[in-house]
């Protein structure tokens, strides 16, 4: 074995440097652990809550499965005839003989197990099908049990998946082959960096913030959210941005966008050559976009009322001002969708007709199937985030951000534990990873409005169902045109939950299913000519009554949906009129400060540097 190695050049490391390394991280790690439970323990311990209640659900689970030992016994015995088979399989590719079909194969873009190794070394293709054979019949037994209420079992698989992908063997150094060559070759150097990465990742009040990607690569302004304008108005919600023309003549009607502020608003500029707002502008259109502000304590009383009355229903009204148009062409993403269409029904209720169109990107009206988000939306769950954000006066970003990766953990999570802590790498710059992490709070009663009466409620869909501004909200009698675009893989706002809320308004609509899913199939540029679309023309105005069957006869379509989107809203009436180029320092409205403005440029991670 020696001999082998030295005529393949390979370098083993020294016995006695290695142990010291890994004396050194070993070290260094207690070392942490004692400091922490030291504070903690000044700080006092409090007694554990389980305000979701997943200690009650797999109590429940566990009653259920000891009420039938025969079929719990039946898949246990299942498991260990596929650990027999495998343990056959190994042996005989051990032995250098052809193997069987492998027991337990990834699935298709699982990229925990993309390094060759996991397939051709025979320990780590054992140790790869022994995690997916259990995995396997865990998620089969839980999902299987029978009994459980439907939010009980959607809590256990839920979570049982996210105990299954932690302990996934990419997961540990010395069952990862990448990871186990990098320390070889290093001489545990990785796993002295990653310590650090992981001192770094840690806050002052010992909570675990994974950095995504280099936040000190970016800088707002200069290489994300770059199209230039100017602030043309703010008030203490939010700064309305105009951008400078693409073109000699801009179509009439002016084009706002309404994003979501969960998350700041570039996600549709972040950079040149996927700038929705970019490429809005170079078509032809007045582009304004909403940038919210990120609140603070003062702003815990602030509802989603307000967000309406002094957010778009002010920024209609500053647009039509600066251009002197009597009707705005609104766009508006997920949260900010769900905030537009509330402030159409109250323009309808009010006879206000300055909405020439709407379009909604991944937007939920009907919240009654929410998909995995409903495990965080029960009483319990939304009860202990009042209690924090009563303490606060809002909720913190990062909080929400940790709910949205846990959906996709393996991808958010879990990628970023081996590459920063077991690789000893850096995050990779990457700009949609920056926005990723710039994350906003929510006032506290905007928020806790927002949960109880569209999640748990799922009043917005009701006639009458909100109140807002005095008016009982009514959604259709919405009879502005609406164009509905949703991506087929969206895990945060499920296309088959916002085609139901697509039908809801009495307008003309258009409904299109994208690829990919809730960015990417919304940021998705021509030029990229990626995932494609569906649209099924055959029922526009009249959509079927399900989901389904507007995929069944639907028409693929490839490239992007901003075209198609463009030939729509231009095609309505007075949409191809033009005039000449507003220059957004020319208008109406005082030009406060240039394009991204100050209100984007405020990051919770520098203010907790601070």
């Amino acid at each position: 074995m020696s001999q082998q190695t030295e005529d393949q050049g390979v370098n083993l490391p020294n016995p006695a440097e290695m142990a010291k390394t890994y004396a050194e991280v070993a070290q260094r790690a207690s070392r942490i652990i004692t400091q922490f439970m030291e504070k903690k323990a000044k700080e006092g311990v409090e007694a554990p809550s389980d305000e979701m209640g997943v200690a009650r659900a797999f109590m429940d689970l566990s009653a259920r499965l000891m009420a039938n030992p025969y079929k719990l016994a039946q898949a246990q015995m299942n498991m260990m005839w596929d650990y027999f088979s495998l343990w056959q399989g190994s042996m005989m590719k051990m032995m250098g003989m052809p193997g069987a079909a492998p027991v337990a194969a990834p699935q298709k873009g699982d990229k925990r197990f993309k390094d060759e190794d996991w397939e051709q070394h025979f320990l780590f293709d054992f140790v790869k099908q022994s995690y997916l054979i259990a995995a396997r019949h865990i998620h089969d037994t839980v999902a299987g049990t029978e009994g459980l209420d439907e939010s009980t079992q959607q809590k256990v698989n839920f979570f049982t998946r996210q105990y299954i992908d932690a302990l996934s063997p990419s997961n540990f150094a010395l069952t990862n082959p990448e990871v186990f060559r990098e320390t070889v070759k290093s001489h545990g150097q990785n796993l002295i960096k990653g310590l650090n990465n992981l001192l770094n990742d840690m806050t002052d009040d010992g909570q675990l913030r994974i950095r995504m990607t280099d936040t000190s690569a970016f800088e707002m302004g200069k290489n994300v959210a770059t199209t230039p304008g100017k602030v043309v108005y703010q008030n203490e919600l939010f700064q309305l941005i105009q951008y400078n023309p693409g073109t000699t003549e801009q179509y009439k009607k002016p084009f706002l966008i309404v994003p979501p502020w969960i998350n700041k608003y570039y996600i549709l500029d972040l950079r040149d050559k996927n700038s929705l707002v970019k490429w809005a502008t170079d078509q032809g259109h007045t582009t304004f976009i909403i940038s919210w502000v990120n609140p603070d304590e003062k702003m815990a009383e602030v509802s989603f009322e307000d967000y309406m009355l002094k957010g778009t229903l002010e920024a209609i009204t500053q647009v039509c001002e600066q251009t002197g148009e009597d009707s705005v062409n609104l766009a508006a993403y997920c949260i900010g969708g769900t905030l537009t269409m509330s402030t159409l029904a109250y323009m309808a209720a009010k006879k206000d007709k300055r909405a020439n169109s709407a379009t909604f990107f991944t937007t939920m009206l009907d919240f009654s199937e929410p998909g995995e988000l409903s495990v965080f939306l029960d009483e319990g769950t939304i009860e202990g985030l009042e209690k924090k954000m009563e303490k606060r006066g809002f909720l913190e970003g990062s909080e929400m951000a940790g709910t949205f990766n846990m959906l996709r953990a393996n991808d958010l999570i879990w990628s970023f534990v081996v590459n920063n802590y077991l690789m000893g790498k850096d995050p990779f710059p990457f700009d949609l990873l920056y926005w990723n992490s710039d994350s906003t709070r929510m006032p506290k009663a905007m928020h806790s409005f927002y949960l109880r009466n569209m999640y748990l409620a799922n009043k917005l869909k009701d006639p009458g169902g909100i109140t807002l501004g005095g008016v009982k909200i009514d959604i259709r009698k919405v009879k502005t045109p609406c164009y509905f675009i949703s991506t087929i893989e969206d895990h945060i706002a499920p296309w088959k939950s916002t085609y139901m809320g697509a039908r809801l308004p009495s307008g003309p609509t258009k409904f299109v299913l994208g690829g990919s899913g809730h960015i990417a199939g919304i940021v998705n540029p021509p030029a990229a000519n990626k995932y494609g679309f569906w649209t099924n023309d055959a029922t526009d105005g009249n959509l079927p009554e399900s989901p389904e069957d507007f995929l069944a006869g639907a028409t693929q379509h490839a490239g992007s949906w901003w075209t198609h989107w463009h030939e729509w809203v231009t095609s309505l009436p007075g949409g191809s009129a033009k005039v000449k180029a507003r220059n957004p320092a020319a208008g109406k409205l005082k030009a406060l400060e240039d394009a991204p403005g100050s209100y984007v440029k405020f990051r919770l991670d520098a203010q907790k540097k601070d």
